[in-house]
């Protein structure tokens, strides 16, 4: 068999330094990065941290502030707009601050065409046009998906990953294939962050770092593991079934709620301690009863400013009705010596390895169709450590490898906005200012990734 020769790189190593500002807010995070792609250093003309970037790369700075709502809510469109309106001037500055820079040293502006929630693109959209109007600077619309692969490729240095890209509004099995990223399976119906982040607000738990974060907290706690439905459909999954039998579990009479939400006719003294985050140091500040009264009215939501930087039980069997009228399953029985409860940990737990599991299967099945041993898990979910062990034992089972970064680049964050633009803007790709719309349904395999071989 002859071997096809590997067709070069398009992208060229930059002749000069060439600096991006990035602009992230499809969710309730608004970041900010700027990152610089240079020439080969004259002492190792073919260095590089990426393999199918010629040159080196470095992150300048990447900061976040997030929108957190009260336990058992979740964020508005319009809140989260009024939230990145808000912040959008004071985290610019910082992050230019924080890189030693300013606007008239920056070459783009990068921000999130889509797909996400429309009001906050929208909102980050505006911003990103006023700077490039007012400093006469070129604009780059980027894929947020996009954004998150090229960026785990770079901090990890996978060159071609089969790529889960599991976050609050996605969930996707990529490989790229002639200068497409093809989508080989995806959710039918709600995204896994979005599962987990609504049964986070089911079981009253906070929304402070995150929902997801907190469940998986939770789920480390987990003693049982609930049987949940198992809902692969070919290379897709669905995932609304198994968070309406997670919560019917809620209803069951052995069921004890250790989270439950807070009303929002609860009494507040007139002030109240209150963490708070800056530069990732926390700290307790008070907060008075006229800015509880802002926040609740989405004037002033609580928010965090981040510099993200670089057993064998009986043989009995208890039953339980999943749904209203619907058929009684097994329910595994408690531990010798355990009363016979189920707990929010329980929950957690088995909503966690159930789901998971079915992102293993089918990332699985990608990496045997087209015959890779790698995998990168992108977006905020890739933060996971279950999800990450659990893919880990599949790879290695296959000889292969896994790939994902910590939270600072998993979460949604303004370098992979400014990283996958730059990578565009060096191909000789600009957006017009009257094609600077957003858009809610951006897919990843629409994008032209012709940077890469």
């Amino acid at each position: 068999m002859v071997k096809r020769a590997a067709r070069p790189c398009p992208l060229q190593a930059p002749t000069k330094p060439v600096l991006a500002l990035g602009l992230e807010g499809s969710a309730n995070k608004l970041g900010v990065g700027l990152i610089l792609h240079s020439p080969p250093s004259a002492d190792s003309p073919t260095a590089s941290t990426s393999s199918s970037d010629p040159g080196s790369v470095s992150i300048l700075s990447n900061i976040r502030h997030t929108y957190v709502t009260p336990p058992g809510e979740g964020f508005l469109p319009s809140d989260t707009a009024r939230h990145h309106k808000r912040w959008a001037a004071e985290v610019v500055e910082k992050a230019l601050a924080s890189a030693g820079k300013t606007m008239e040293d920056v070459d783009v502006v990068c921000f999130t065409k889509g797909p996400g929630m429309g009001a906050p693109l929208q909102t980050v959209a505006l911003v990103a046009r006023t700077l490039a109007l007012m400093y006469n600077k070129p604009l780059v619309g980027v894929n947020h998906c996009v954004g998150h692969i090229e960026t785990g490729r770079l901090i990890t240095a996978s060159p071609s990953p089969i790529v889960l890209y599991v976050s609050g509004g996605n969930t996707q099995v990529i490989a790229y294939s002639q200068q497409r990223y093809r989508i080989f399976g995806e959710t039918l119906d709600i995204a896994v962050g979005n599962c987990l982040d609504r049964f986070a607000r089911i079981i009253g738990l906070s929304n402070d770092p995150s929902p997801g974060a907190n469940i998986e907290k939770e789920a480390k706690k987990g003693r049982r593991l609930l049987p949940l439905p198992y809902a692969t459909k070919g290379m897709d999954i669905s995932l609304g079934g198994v968070l309406s039998a997670a919560e019917a579990y809620t209803r069951d009479p052995r069921f004890r709620p250790t989270n439950p939400p807070k009303g929002k006719g609860s009494s507040t003294s007139a002030e109240d301690p209150s963490t708070i985050k800056i530069n990732g140091k926390t700290g307790t500040a008070m907060v008075s009863q006229e800015e509880r009264r802002r926040r609740a009215a989405g004037e002033g939501p609580q928010a965090s400013m981040q510099d993200v930087g670089l057993s064998t039980g009986p043989k009995k069997v208890a039953k339980v009705q999943l749904e209203a009228g619907g058929e009684a399953v097994d329910v595994p029985p408690p531990a010798e010596g355990e009363e016979d409860i189920i707990t929010p940990a329980d929950l957690c737990f088995s909503l966690q390895e159930t789901v998971f599991a079915m992102l293993v299967e089918i990332t699985e099945r990608a990496m045997a169709h087209v015959g890779g041993r790698e995998v990168l898990i992108v977006g905020g979910v890739g933060c996971n450590e279950r999800l990450q062990q659990m893919m880990g034992i599949m790879a290695g089972e296959r000889g292969g490898s896994v790939f994902s970064t910590d939270e600072r680049f998993c979460i949604d964050n303004g370098i992979m906005i400014a990283h996958a633009g730059l990578l565009a803007y060096r191909m000789g790709y600009e957006t017009p200012l009257e094609e600077t719309s957003c858009t809610q349904r951006f897919r990843t395999d629409e994008v032209l990734v012709n940077w890469r071989a």
